[in-house]
């Protein structure tokens, strides 16, 4: 009998030849001069010796693509690549590699997949099962699965070798499929359209990944919290002592004393309370305790967490530490490091892999102290995959250098360390009262360091305290106020952006830093060193980019991580084999649709924001950045000083703030694709399930994505909403939070507002167009209803519109009105009615379409729309103050009262919305390229964007 073996390199094919071949091997060139055959003879149980031809592929032999006509950057309309067929195709790298299977195939009776563990492992197998099939379709096929190329495992998982787990391979080819069609239609709308408008971007791919894109928003938030920082003064109490240590020669040693309250912001309260403190003078000791204390030995080694610590430690980026383990991994030197595993099983041989360090110079005695008496076994972690155990050396290693030898001496230390005992301490609290007011110092003294020894990353240290009694009292030696203030946050770090992708869901383990990479690569990101830490700064670009598609309303942000986090919850109910390959891919690509629709009827709010950072408007960000892989160049450029003095004004793109260009050249036609192709994704990542929501009034806490019970806040900041109560995820944003919120239903009329019930197995599915009321159509495009309620009234955002009332003084005092839903004034839309002028409206029989919304392509307005659009004079609640006359119930751009005298109820005026190329009469929105015209007594304004006249907010 002949078998098969095909791993995933060429040198995991070597070194299995080596492990299994017992009388030597003979090896022959195939059709690919990377790939050699490798022939062995291997006693498999029950078949005795057979004949075994070891060869191996280059990672993917197919690729994804659309056919010819819908490559072109302008073959087609954007939208259409989410329906477009695709096709599978071997690359050209994997021809040579396909004809040399197929000619293997064809004399072997058994086909053996040795390719990694993981779910991309699973489809590459799959790759090579349907090449070996088309020349032998009886050809049996068995999957070989290990963890470490070591002598061990690969013999068991040869003689114990199962089936490809064909689920994973789905789940692959659903995501690629994913991000094929939604990367080369969003890379396509919004790098055509600011070609046109900068002419620093005519040669860029301004792309879109569903991965790097949300990666760059957690950069972009964490550095507009950096620029809004507002450093505030505090004020504080130290009480300090000086006494004598033990014994005859003891030295005099400085005791600080800190408070309990920790810091005050108001200064005459500290002061106050620290004349008291001085008044008193003298200080009571009210507990003295001394308690064993001890620091944890590290868990055993992840992916993420070899990213993040390395990342921190040895000062290298994430992508560069994981190239450098797979590099040890292939060479027999290390386990698998593409796991999410940390916990090691029962039956692991942890002194044989111990045994095999005691030889090295630096930790070679430590290594047989544990062999000896010190050895504890390691810590569990949370989390195990059942895949591939924890990252751990596999071999002594005597002869790297470089990043190699630090990377295996990191793995290696921590190895040790995770065996070792944890080390020992003894901790003194002592706590004094003065004046009333308390305070309290601490000491260390570290007893057994243990792995400290070993894993010298760690430090522990601490202050030994002299002699204090409870119950004595003292005079202290000083009592000062002393002044602080509040310290800005830090920017990201590569090993932060690693922990948050991770904890949201964005990427797998093994893809993350790939990610990272990318948007650093296409400046969208700079990565600025400052000392002996690089953090991430956005470009221009990469900033515009965000807080463009922040200010498009979309009902789940392509900046935020939600949209990804679903996609990788699917991904994950395809392996369980809970829902089908294409039950997915269509559940996604509905959501994205409904995305992509409204992105491009607002892409000039994308422009605009990007245009204004090239200006130098707003904030300040890093480099221009040139925008992707699709030229050369790009300016990227670097930023100031740096954190500690806080981000300064970068230098702008080249060509920067340019105008329109007559004529864009064109990227690369292969430059669209989708960018987020996970190439190595890892194993299962625990489920991340849809938000389940309360779908009544009765009070229960409804159920976040997390599967955790929502916590109810309230709102504190000063404004609308203070005092608010609303739902949100019990997580914060750097724990994981999946982003739930709502607000808490106080009347009948907000109880129609929350979103309907979802089950736990079941996402968003794609919206369909619909009448929600007799006089109001919904848009197919505006996304799925919030309610359950099919006659309640709704705002053009198609949400539930609340009843209000006017409470300020005057004609309309106790009138009541609908107006739209949302909180935030920027993306709120004008929709307004009066409750008692529903019969003013008029409803063509034949157009659902009702009167308020005005004449959609001539731009004709209505009487009954003026009286709805108005907002009404004094209608505080959900509208701001104009800025201009004091008026509220509307916003200044609306203003009639043009020397700024208040008190005049606003004119009523018309609206209407202007499709395409018509200009609309009135003051509205125009749609797509539409300009919307004011017509009042106010100096005329125009806009070509899809917003329409630019309103300004109090």
């Amino acid at each position: 009998m002949k078998v098969l073996c095909v791993a995933e390199k060429p040198s995991i094919a070597k070194s299995l030849a080596g492990i299994l071949a017992s009388d030597g091997c003979s090896n022959r060139p195939g059709k690919d001069k990377f790939c050699r055959n490798y022939d062995i003879k291997y006693n498999l149980p029950s078949h005795g010796w057979v004949d075994m031809t070891i060869t191996s592929v280059r990672g993917h032999l197919t690729e994804l693509d659309f056919p010819e006509r819908y490559r072109g950057w302008r073959s087609c309309d954007a939208f259409e690549l989410f329906d477009a067929p695709v096709e599978v195709r071997i690359s050209k790298d994997g021809e040579l590699i396909a004809a040399n299977l197929k000619q293997e195939a064809r004399r072997a009776q058994v086909l053996m997949i040795w390719t990694d563990c993981d779910r991309e492992g699973e489809h590459i197998g799959s790759e090579v099962v349907q090449q070996c099939r088309e020349v032998n379709r009886r050809i049996d096929v068995r999957r070989a699965r290990f963890s470490s190329i070591i002598a061990s495992q690969i013999h068991n998982a040869c003689r114990n070798a199962g089936q490809l787990d064909w689920n994973a391979a789905a789940a692959v080819e659903a995501r690629q499929e994913l991000d094929l069609r939604v990367g080369a239609a969003l890379t396509r709308l919004q790098t055509l359209d600011m070609q046109h408008a900068f002419a620093e971007l005519q040669s860029k791919v301004v792309s879109y990944g569903p991965c790097q894109i949300p990666a760059l928003g957690f950069v972009v938030d964490q550095y507009e919290r950096v620029m809004n920082f507002v450093p505030e003064d505090f004020w504080y109490i130290l009480v300090s002592d000086k006494r004598q240590m033990g014994g005859p020669r003891g030295e005099m040693a400085t005791v600080e004393f800190k408070w309990r309250r920790g810091h005050l912001f108001d200064e005459d309260i500290v002061k106050i309370l620290h004349q008291r403190c001085k008044d008193d003078g003298e200080a009571a000791v009210t507990r003295v305790q001394s308690k064993p204390t001890k620091k944890f030995k590290p868990y055993p080694l992840t992916t993420v967490e070899l990213q993040k610590s390395a990342s921190r430690l040895l000062r290298l980026a994430p992508k560069r530490i994981l190239d450098v383990a797979e590099a040890l991994y292939n060479r027999g030197f290390l386990s698998y490091p593409r796991t999410e595993t940390d916990q090691y099983d029962n039956a692991f041989d942890f002194r044989s892999l111990i045994q095999k360090q005691t030889s090295d110079g630096q930790w070679g005695s430590y290594a047989q102290g544990l062999l000896d008496e010190n050895y504890e076994r390691p810590r569990n972690g949370k989390k195990n995959d059942k895949a591939h155990p924890p990252i751990h050396p596999t071999a002594h290693a005597n002869n790297l250098s470089g990043d190699e030898q630090r990377v295996y001496e990191y793995v290696t230390r921590r190895f040790l360390g995770s065996c070792s005992k944890d080390a020992q301490g003894k901790q003194t609290n002592i706590d004094i009262e003065l004046g009333g007011e308390s305070f309290g110092a601490s000491g260390l003294v570290v007893h057994e360091r243990n792995y400290l020894d070993v894993f010298t990353y760690d430090k522990w240290t601490g202050n030994l305290l002299p002699q204090y009694e409870q119950g004595e009292t003292f005079r202290p030696h000083s009592i000062t106020k002393k002044k602080g203030s509040t310290s800005a946050p830090q920017l990201l770090t590569e090993a932060d952006l690693v922990s948050l992708m991770d904890k949201n869901g964005i990427g797998t383990d093994a893809t993350i830093a790939e990610h990272i990479a990318k948007i650093i690569s296409r400046e969208y990101v700079v990565a600025k060193p400052q000392g002996k830490v690089t953090y991430l700064l956005p470009s221009t670009l990469g900033q515009g980019l965000v807080e463009g598609y922040n200010r498009i309303d979309f009902e789940k942000s392509l900046s935020k991580p939600l949209l990804r986090r679903e996609t990788e919850y699917r991904m994950q109910l395809i392996c369980d084999g809970a829902r089908t390959k294409e039950e997915t891919i269509e559940e996604s690509l509905t959501e994205y649709r409904a995305v992509f629709l409204r992105a491009r009827s607002h892409i000039r709010t994308l422009i605009e924001s990007v245009g204004q950072r090239f200006r130098g408007e707003g904030g300040q960000a890093g480099g221009g950045g040139g925008g992707g892989s699709g030229g050369s160049g790009g300016g990227g450029g670097g930023a100031g000083p740096g954190p500690s003095a806080g981000p300064s004004r970068p230098p702008q793109s080249r060509n920067a703030g340019g105008g329109p260009s007559s004529r864009a050249r064109q990227p690369s036609e292969d430059d669209d694709a989708g960018d987020d192709d996970d190439l190595s994704d890892a194993p299962r990542r625990p489920p991340v399930r849809p938000p389940i929501t309360s779908s009544g009034g009765d009070g229960s806490a409804p159920e976040c994505r997390c599967g955790d019970g929502a916590v109810q806040k309230t709102v504190a900041k000063d404004g609308p909403n203070k005092g608010r109560r609303f739902w949100c995820c019990s997580k914060g944003q750097n724990e994981g939070s999946c982003g739930y919120f709502d607000w808490v239903v106080d009347g009948e009329a907000e109880a129609t507002t929350r979103p309907a019930r979802t089950s736990a197995n079941t996402a968003p599915t794609r919206p369909s167009t619909s009448t929600a009321s007799s006089s109001r159509t919904v848009n197919a495009a505006s996304g799925p209803s919030r309610s359950g309620s099919s006659n309640a009234k709704r705002c053009d955002c198609n949400l539930i519109a609340p009843l209000r009332t006017v409470s300020k003084a005057g004609a309309n005092q106790g009138r009541q009105f609908w107006s739209c839903a949302k909180e935030n004034a920027s993306v709120r839309c004008r929709f307004f009615e009066w409750t008692d002028e529903q019969q003013d409206e008029v409803v063509d029989d034949f157009d659902p379409t009702p009167a308020r919304r005005g004449a959609r392509d001539t731009g004709g307005g209505s009487v009954a729309t003026a009286k709805r659009r108005a907002p009404p004079a004094g209608a505080r609640e959900g509208f701001d103050v104009c800025f201009r006359c004091g008026e509220s119930g509307h916003w200044s751009a609306d203003c009639t009262n043009d020397d700024g005298g208040g008190g005049g109820r606003r004119a009523a005026s018309s609206t209407s919305r202007g499709r395409g190329g018509k200009t609309a009469q009135g003051r509205g929105r125009g749609r797509g390229g539409g300009r919307a015209a004011s017509t009042s007594k106010r100096k005329t304004t125009s806009s070509t964007s899809g917003r329409g006249a630019k309103r300004r907010k109090s």
